[in-house]
C-alpha cells in the first residue's frame, strides 16, 4: 500500500523494456562520509563531556539517532529509484512517500554524451548525457550509472541503430515473453 509503484506499471503494451537498473551506490558516497562523521562528533563530544551534563548527553545521543534516520530514508531513496529504458522511452521513477516518474522519448534523442571520471574508472559508474531537440528534458544527465559502457552501447543501438533488425529483435522477445506468460497461466 504505501510501497512505490513499480516502474514496471509504468510501461505500455506496445513497449519492450531493454534496460531497468538502479544508480550505483557510489551516489551514496557522500551522505555515508556525512553520517559516519556526525556520528563520531556526537560519541567523542558525549564521552569527552562529565557526567554532570547528561542533559547534553542526551541530547547528543538523540541527534545521533536523526542522523541514523535521516541515512535510512536517504537509503530508501536510492533503493526505490530506477531507471528503466524500452524501445520508446527513458523513464526515471523517484520517491519514497510522494512518486515522480520522468520521462523522455528515445525519438527525440539528438546526441549522447558519455563521461567517466578517475573515480568513475575505479568503482565502476559513469555519466550519460542526452541532448534532444531543442530543449532540456528531464532525464538529460544520468549521473552515477552502473556498467557505463554496455548503457551507453545499448542506449546508441536503441537511437542510432538499425531499425529493421530492432523490429525483428524485438517481436523474438515478445514472442518469448508471450510463451512464458502462457505456460506460467496454464
Amino acid at each position: 500500500m504505501f510501497a512505490p509503484r513499480d516502474p514496471e506499471s509504468y510501461i505500455l503494451e506496445s513497449e519492450r523494456r531493454v534496460i531497468r537498473i538502479r544508480r550505483h551506490w557510489a551516489v551514496l558516497s557522500w551522505d555515508i562520509f556525512e553520517t559516519f562523521a556526525l556520528l563520531a562528533i556526537c560519541v567523542l563530544v558525549s564521552y569527552i563531556l562529565p557526567p554532570s551534563a547528561w542533559v547534553i548527553q542526551n541530547v547528543l545521543w538523540y541527534a545521533a539517532l536523526l542522523v541514523l534516520l535521516h541515512f535510512a530514508y536517504v537509503i530508501m531513496e536510492w533503493w526505490v529509484e530506477r531507471l528503466v529504458v524500452t524501445d520508446k522511452r527513458f523513464l526515471m521513477t523517484q520517491g519514497v512517500f510522494t512518486t515522480k516518474v520522468l520521462m523522455m522519448p528515445i525519438g527525440k534523442v539528438t546526441d549522447l554524451t558519455y563521461e567517466r571520471t578517475a573515480n568513475g574508472r575505479m568503482m565502476g559508474y559513469g555519466t550519460l548525457i542526452v541532448e534532444s531537440a531543442g530543449q532540456i528534458q528531464a532525464l538529460n544527465r544520468i549521473d552515477y550509472l552502473p556498467r557505463p559502457e554496455e548503457f551507453n552501447d545499448t542506449i546508441s543501438e536503441l537511437v542510432f541503430g538499425d531499425k529493421q533488425k530492432q523490429a525483428e529483435r524485438f517481436s523474438m522477445v515478445k514472442a518469448q515473453r508471450l510463451a512464458r506468460g502462457n505456460k506460467s497461466a496454464s
